[in-house]
C-alpha cells in the first residue's frame, strides 16, 4: 500500500472569468521524486500555491493531507512550518544581502532575541556543502550567477528542515551542466528523505529522474504515471491531448542571395560590469533564413542581438551595421523598429510585457502610430489588430483586455511575439522564445516561424536549448566571451561541434 506524504482532493480555483483548478486530485508517495506537467495554464502553479498557502484555505474548495491528516494553510508560514517550502520561477533572494543572510532570512538564529552571526555563517556554510555550492557565505547575491542563486534557495530551504520541497521551473533559466547538478541534488536529497515535486516542462528532466508524473490538462487531472510508466510519447499526447510525432515541424529551406543585415567588426562594452560584451562580430543573415545564436549562458549573445536592435543598454558600441546593404547607425531601439528590426526580449515579464497591462495594449505598444489619428489612438483599429493576433497566434485568453500578468508563461510569450509582430519587421530577433513554455506551445511558436519565414521574414533565434537551436536553424553561429568563434551549416551543426566552440 502506498504510503502517501501528500494528498490533495478535489481542489477547485476560480479566477475572474476561468476555472483554474477543477477537481483536480494529487497524491505523492514519502521520499519520491514527483514531477507535475502540463501545458501553460494547465494549472500547475496554481495548484502548487494552494499547497503552500499563497492561495490560502478559503480560497478555493477541496481538502489537502499531509501524512493523513487534514491541513489548512491560511499564509505561507503555516506550510512552512508544516515542512513545506517552494521555490518560484521568479526567485526571492535579495541581491544586496549576503547568502548567510538570505539562508536565515526571517527564521535567524538568536541567543537572547539577538543574532548570532557567527553561528548563522557556519550554518549556512553546512547548508551551502550540502547543495555542493561552493562560495564564499559572504558573497552577495548579486555577485552569483543564477545557478549559483538556485542553490542558494534550495539552501534556504533545507535551512528550514524541509519534508517537501516544491521547484517550479527551477531549470528554466539554467545552462545544461547547472541543470544537470540540480537534478543530480534532488536526486541526493531523495537519499536523504526529502520528497521532491518538480514542474518542468523539459521532458529530458522527467524521464531522468522521475519516480512518478501527474499531468494536468486545462485545470483537470489526466493522468498520474510511475516509473515504469514513464515515456516522453505518452507524456505529451496527455498533456496536449493529441500526438505529435514531431516536435519540430518540417520547414522547405526559404533562403535566398539577399543578405538582409550584417554586422562588421561590431564591439559593445557594457561599463556597469566593466567588460567588453561583444567582440569583433561579424555575422551575415539572408532573407528567408534562421540564423541561431548559440553559446553557453553569458557568453554574449542577447548582447550581440541588443546591439543590433538599437542598443537599449547604452554599450559603447563601434563597428558597423548593414540593413538591406545599407549602413546604419540606431541610437535607439525606436529607430530599429522603424528599419524593419524587432526583438522579442529573452526576459519577458520585465522587459518585454508590462505585465499590469491588458494583451491589447501590450501587443500595440510597438506601432502606435499606425492606430493613432490626429495623436489620439483608435481604441476599436487596437482592439481588431489585438483580435487578429490572438486568433492567429493562439493566444488563450478569455479577453484582450485580461491584465497579462494573469495569462500562462506561454500566452505571455505569444504575446511578446505578438508585440514584435506588429512593428511589421522584415527582421526578427528571438531571445529564447520557448523558455519556460511546455511542448504544445512551443511546437505552436515552431510552426509559428516556419509561417514567418515561408512569408519572407528573415530571423535570429537565440536558445540555450541546443536541439531546438540545431532543428529550426538554417546557419548557426557560435558565440564565446562576446567572440564569434564559428559558422556552422546545417550539416555541420552537431551537438558536439558546437560545444567545441562554445568552450574555447
Amino acid at each position: 500500500m502506498a504510503n502517501y506524504i501528500l494528498e490533495m482532493h478535489n481542489i477547485t480555483k476560480t479566477f475572474p472569468g476561468v476555472k483554474a483548478l477543477d477537481n483536480v486530485n494529487f497524491k505523492v508517495e514519502e521520499g519520491e521524486i514527483h514531477f507535475l506537467v502540463g501545458e501553460n495554464g494547465a494549472g500547475k502553479s496554481t495548484l502548487m500555491k494552494v499547497l503552500s498557502g499563497i492561495y490560502p484555505t478559503g480560497d478555493y474548495t477541496g481538502q489537502i493531507k499531509l501524512k493523513g491528516e487534514v491541513v489548512d494553510f491560511r499564509k505561507i508560514s503555516d506550510s512552512e512550518n508544516a515542512g513545506l517550502a517552494i521555490i518560484n520561477q521568479e526567485l526571492a533572494l535579495v541581491p544586496e544581502m549576503t547568502v548567510f543572510e538570505n539562508i536565515y532570512l526571517a527564521h535567524e538564529i538568536k541567543k537572547r532575541n539577538i543574532i548570532n552571526w557567527n553561528q548563522t555563517i557556519h550554518m549556512a556554510d553546512k547548508q551551502l556543502k550540502r547543495v555542493k555550492l561552493n562560495v564564499n557565505p559572504g558573497n552577495k547575491v548579486k555577485d552569483l550567477n543564477i545557478g549559483q542563486q538556485q542553490l542558494v534557495e534550495i539552501a534556504k530551504a533545507l535551512s528550514k528542515n524541509v519534508q517537501i520541497l516544491i521547484l517550479d521551473e527551477p531549470t528554466a533559466a539554467l545552462n545544461e551542466n547547472d541543470s544537470e547538478n540540480l537534478l543530480n541534488l534532488l536526486v541526493e536529497l531523495k537519499k536523504e528523505g526529502v520528497t521532491c515535486i518538480m514542474i518542468s516542462h523539459k521532458l529530458k528532466e522527467v524521464t531522468a529522474i522521475a519516480d512518478s508524473v501527474t499531468v494536468l490538462r486545462d485545470g483537470l487531472t489526466i493522468s498520474t504515471l510511475r516509473k515504469n510508466e514513464i515515456n516522453e510519447i505518452k507524456i505529451i499526447k496527455d498533456m496536449v491531448g493529441r500526438s505529435i510525432d514531431n516536435i519540430f515541424p518540417e520547414r522547405k529551406p526559404q533562403v535566398e542571395d539577399e543578405i538582409v543585415l550584417e554586422t562588421k567588426n561590431l564591439n559593445a562594452y557594457n561599463f556597469a560590469v566593466s567588460k567588453q560584451v561583444v567582440k569583433n562580430a561579424s555575422i551575415k543573415l539572408k532573407k528567408g533564413e534562421v540564423v541561431g545564436l548559440a553559446g553557453l549562458m553569458g557568453a554574449g549573445r542577447s548582447e550581440l542581438a541588443l546591439s543590433i536592435f538599437g542598443n537599449p543598454k547604452n554599450y559603447d558600441m563601434d563597428g558597423d551595421v548593414f540593413v538591406h546593404g545599407k549602413k546604419v547607425h540606431f541610437n535607439h531601439p525606436s529607430q530599429a523598429l522603424k528599419a524593419g528590426i524587432a526583438y522579442v526580449s529573452e526576459d519577458r515579464k520585465n522587459e518585454g510585457l508590462i505585465l499590469k497591462q491588458d494583451v491589447k495594449q501590450n501587443i500595440s505598444l510597438t506601432n502606435l502610430k499606425l492606430l493613432a489619428k490626429n495623436g489620439v489612438i483608435d481604441k476599436n483599429k487596437e482592439i481588431v489588430y489585438a483580435e487578429k493576433y490572438r486568433k492567429e497566434i493562439n493566444i488563450k485568453t478569455p479577453s484582450i483586455e485580461q491584465t497579462v500578468e494573469n495569462l500562462s508563461g506561454g500566452n505571455q510569450q505569444k504575446v511578446s511575439i505578438s508585440k514584435g509582430l506588429f512593428a511589421n519587421p522584415d527582421i526578427l530577433i528571438l531571445d529564447e522564445p520557448t523558455r519556460g513554455i511546455d511542448v504544445g506551445a512551443k511546437y505552436e511558436i515552431y510552426t509559428l516561424i516556419n509561417q514567418l519565414i515561408d512569408h519572407g521574414m528573415s530571423i535570429i533565434m537565440i536558445s540555450s536549448e541546443l536541439p531546438e537551436l540545431l532543428a529550426m536553424s538554417d546557419r548557426l553561429y557560435v558565440v564565446a566571451e562576446g567572440k564569434i568563434t564559428g559558422e556552422l551549416s546545417k550539416a555541420d551543426a552537431t551537438q558536439e561541434n558546437v560545444m567545441k566552440l562554445a568552450t574555447v
